[in-house]
């Protein structure tokens, strides 16, 4: 996969993409990350990419020009046109299911803004998906970014060491993830729970379910609603802790 960041800081990305698994995962050819300073695109005499809102208001606005400018330089002679994000509070909430979704494309290009916001022509006219990672403003468009640049990445043939780690991960079953232990079984008085020492795989992968099912209750009752349960699950919950579908009861 190809990934290109439209940015005024891609100093800000030196660390993320040439670290730990993106960095790994670049230099097996399985992932191409690059950053592009929409600036150079200005195309005028100071290289201001910004300008005054047309009927007033406090704060600047990205001007179309570059951006647009900059998108087509990626693009130009492709057979297929990429996916094009623009990061935005105001975009849909990004999730599992997003990053699943992205992560069947060949080619992405996200777009970061900074000031006010950006000339709506960007949003009409350039962009394909307006993407959000959460319900709060930051300075800017790169942090975010980064987190699903990240998710997306992770989830790439070869990217992981482990194939099933993305697969049971905390909401790719709808589920947040069973708890996890590892050595001493024994540590401060704390046991490792018996039954995944036991060497009975079928009743770890019970237990794990279970765990599954119940730490999403506890934490994330809401999810539960949108997942399909098996008669003994629903018949768990509810004795064991009180569930039924459509309440949100956990003891």
């Amino acid at each position: 996969m190809r990934m290109d960041v439209l940015t005024l800081f891609p100093e800000m990305f030196e660390g993320v993409f040439h670290s730990s698994i993106l960095g790994k995962a670049q230099e097996k050819g399985l992932v191409s990350l690059s950053t592009l300073n929409f600036r150079e695109f200005a195309g005028n005499k100071h290289n201001t990419v910004d300008d005054y809102a047309y009927g007033g208001g406090g704060g600047m606005v990205l001007k179309a020009e570059p951006i647009f400018a900059a998108v087509e330089s990626l693009t130009e002679g492709l057979e297929s046109k990429p996916r094009v994000i623009l990061m935005c509070p105001q975009g849909e909430t990004f999730t599992q299911r997003k990053a699943e979704e992205l992560a069947g494309e060949q080619h992405l290009i996200f777009v970061c803004g900074h000031y006010e916001g950006y000339d709506e022509r960007i949003r009409e006219h350039l962009v394909t998906d307006e993407l959000s990672i959460g319900d709060y403003v930051l300075t800017g468009g790169e942090l975010p970014a980064m987190v699903v640049i990240d998710s997306v990445a992770r989830l790439l043939p070869g990217v992981l060491g482990n194939e099933s780690s993305a697969v049971t991960d905390s909401f790719s079953t709808g589920l947040l993830e069973y708890p996890h232990y590892t050595r001493p079984a024994s540590f401060r008085g704390w046991e490792v729970p018996e039954v995944l020492i036991s060497g009975h795989h079928v009743n770890i992968g019970l237990w794990r379910r279970q765990q599954s099912l119940l730490r999403t209750l506890r934490r994330r009752p809401e999810l539960l609603g949108q997942i399909e349960l098996t008669a003994k699950e629903r018949k768990w919950l509810k004795e064991e802790h009180g569930y039924e579908p459509g309440g949100d009861s956990a003891k």
